[in-house]
């Protein structure tokens, strides 16, 4: 199949690359070239324009940064007059509202339209174990489902578009929540002087434990950010949106609300590009005699 591939940022790098290594025809378009220069080397078209890039495709796959930037990059006028007869693939976090807005534009400029969001990072991305939610109708998901299979085999249609948008934003709230609550554990262990493998040895054997917590320990004990699979701007993009949606159906996101402080505060202290686990620093200050 041939695939416009919009967006090759830290996960929709190895997402791309997957569909390459499976047989598609994959034509990548990404605002910062550099990034995308090698491609062509390992057989990978590279766009000089997003609608170069759609003018390529069967469906185009979009994992840009947010809503605004699919305005900018898809449906621009040079973009929305290559959509006729074309399928979009709405892949990144955005918010349920603005993916039925999507819709209607791609509809309206004679393109079809769902969305699949993916929870997973940079590791599931390379070993095609993304979970993928799709948003769209029976029929849709019929269609697309060979070439989604290609991220990872947990593939479930969600409902019509913006339900899986939604179970998105559900899902990476967890993921703020998680860094917040587990650093603070971790640093209170650590100040009372408990071993950090006895806290985790018992955490383990209990219904408490997540596995992101044993993926990011390394990271708080080492104090180490860079290379980020997440990083602490998107998050705290994506924390937005939810508290967003959150509010305007009536429900209490103040806890939510308090690690979204934490996010903010990270990006004041210039890491918004580093992996979002830097809450820790926030949440656990380092000592003068810490090491």
């Amino acid at each position: 199949m041939n695939v416009a591939w919009l967006g090759a940022g830290l996960l929709g790098r190895p997402m791309a690359e997957r569909l390459h290594a499976a047989g598609h025809r994959v034509t990548v378009y990404n605002r910062t070239k550099e990034k995308v220069a090698d491609l062509p080397k390992a057989g990978m078209a590279v766009a000089a324009t997003p609608d170069e890039a759609i003018r390529t495709g069967d469906c185009v796959i979009l994992m840009l940064a947010d809503a605004g930037a699919i305005n900018r990059v898809l449906l621009s006028p040079a973009g929305k007059a290559e959509l006729t007869g074309r399928t979009v693939i709405q892949m990144g976090t955005i918010g349920p509202q603005e993916s039925r807005a999507i819709q209607q534009e791609v509809q309206a400029a004679g393109g079809d339209y769902l969305e699949a969001p993916v929870l997973g990072s940079i590791a599931e991305a390379t070993a095609q174990r993304l979970l993928v939610m799709v948003g769209g109708t029976e029929a849709q998901f019929a269609r697309w489902a060979g070439l989604l299979r290609g991220f990872g085999p947990e593939l479930r249609l969600i409902g019509p578009v913006g339900k899986a948008a939604a179970l998105k934003l559900a899902l990476n709230q967890l993921i703020a929540a998680e860094i917040a609550a587990f650093s603070l554990s971790v640093g209170l262990v650590q100040r009372e002087d408990i071993p950090v493998d006895t806290f985790m040895d018992i955490l383990r054997r209990s219904a408490l434990f997540a596995p992101a917590f044993e993926k990011k320990l390394p990271r708080l004990l080492a104090r180490d950010y860079a290379n980020p699979n997440f990083s602490t701007k998107n998050l705290l993009k994506d924390l937005d949106l939810f508290l967003d949606e959150a509010k305007g159906l009536g429900l209490n996101p103040d806890c939510a609300s308090g690690v979204r402080a934490l996010l903010q505060h990270a990006m004041d202290q210039g890491l918004a590009d580093v992996d979002y686990s830097a809450v820790h620093s926030l949440v656990n200050p380092s000592r003068a005699n810490e090491g």
